[in-house]
């Protein structure tokens, strides 16, 4: 089983912080959601022309990777292609698989996304992409949690070159959908993995330390497994945006505990 966590999680820590406690607690990857201030990964420094060979010999000399550049770009807006080839490109650099689209700024249910709007830039950044060995991901987030809809618009866009994030918390929390039922309508796609774990108290979710809330996590991993998913359950600690939240070195050690004990 690979783990990683998201750079979401400790947003003060700097490059050499987050490779360092990545080595430390025995991870296999990072996934790249801004590094101090700078949530743009073509920006972020140690990705520069100038220092990217260090970078990738750093990584590789602590049996590092980085298996996804995690953007903000909305598939909805018209205007994402350079922000998302320019994602395309960091990665390729990087030695990224993946990078990580929205279908929806929300994480919960919402409506009025353009399906065409969608395939359109969908088919274009996979085509930029395809020779540059990275494929664009789609999350299970806001409109796409709902992974029925997913599914169809992944079988009318009918290609091999794109695929699927799963965030574990979105299907369940917000549209009560039981792992087996989302890997039944979209597991082929399925190529990494967010995990979190949360509480609802009235309308309001409450993030929690994974296993201490209700989200079946512990079933949507061994039923990964059991399809055959080989890519990396990577937790997306939220602390960059709720500094209310345990510390990032709380976090990610317990995360890597409760990963080693499944």
């Amino acid at each position: 089983m690979k783990t990683c966590f998201s750079t979401l999680g400790c947003p003060e820590w700097s490059f050499s912080d987050i490779v360092s406690v990545s080595s430390d607690l025995g991870y296999n990857g990072i996934e790249i959601r801004g590094v101090l201030g700078e949530l743009y990964a073509p920006a972020i420094e140690p990705f520069s022309p100038s220092q990217i060979a260090a970078t990738k010999q750093k990584l590789q000399s602590l049996s590092l990777s980085i298996p996804c550049l995690t953007s903000s770009c909305n598939l909805n807006d018209e205007d994402i292609l350079e922000k998302v080839t320019a994602y395309v490109d960091t990665a390729s650099a990087v030695g990224a698989p993946y990078i990580r689209l929205l279908g929806d700024k929300a994480p919960g249910p919402s409506d009025g996304v353009s399906f065409k709007i969608i395939m359109s830039n969908l088919i274009d950044i996979s085509n930029y992409a395809k020779d540059k060995g990275v494929m664009p991901l789609i999350e299970t987030n806001g409109f796409f949690a709902k992974t029925k809809v997913l599914a169809a618009l992944l079988h009318e866009l009918d290609t091999d070159r794109i695929g699927v994030l799963y965030d574990i918390h979105h299907p369940y929390r917000f549209f009560g959908e039981h792992p087996a039922y989302t890997l039944k309508n979209i597991g082929p796609y399925i190529k990494h993995v967010h995990v979190k774990d949360s509480v609802m108290s009235g309308k309001k979710v409450y993030y929690k330390m994974v296993g201490e809330g209700d989200v079946p996590v512990a079933d949507a991993v061994h039923a990964l497994i059991d399809f055959g998913y080989e890519g990396y359950f990577s937790l997306e600690w939220v602390k960059r945006w709720d500094l209310s939240l345990e510390e990032p070195g709380i976090a990610f050690a317990q995360y890597k505990e409760f990963m080693d004990a499944l």
